[in-house]
């Protein structure tokens, strides 16, 4: 039987567990810090599902073998992820501080 490919969920706001913005500007946690931290979760857990889904190929209880090469993709997709917003975050922090006040 074929599974159905999972729905896309919002990357922004309360649906990944990231604080409000009231609560951000209270001084709890920078935004940039929470989605840093959820970026950092989802490569966790994507590769937690990479590696189970290698141990069941391994030990011949994966009824899908092509579950294994989609839970591979997603932990590429969400390391390339994280490694964008770093590159990001690092240019814009150089960014300012070439700007002369």
């Amino acid at each position: 039987m074929i599974t159905p490919i999972e729905q896309l969920r919002s990357i922004s706001g309360e649906a990944h567990g990231l604080p409000s913005l009231e609560r951000t500007y209270l001084g709890e946690q920078s935004i940039f810090g929470a989605i840093f931290q959820s970026a950092i979760r989802n490569v966790k857990e994507t590769n937690a599902d990479a590696v189970e889904a290698q141990y069941l190929l391994a030990t011949g209880q994966l009824d899908n073998p092509a579950a294994l090469q989609i839970a591979q993709e997603k932990e590429g997709m969400a390391l390339e992820l994280l490694i964008q917003l770093r590159s990001k975050a690092l240019e814009v922090y150089s960014e300012l501080n070439r700007i002369n006040l």
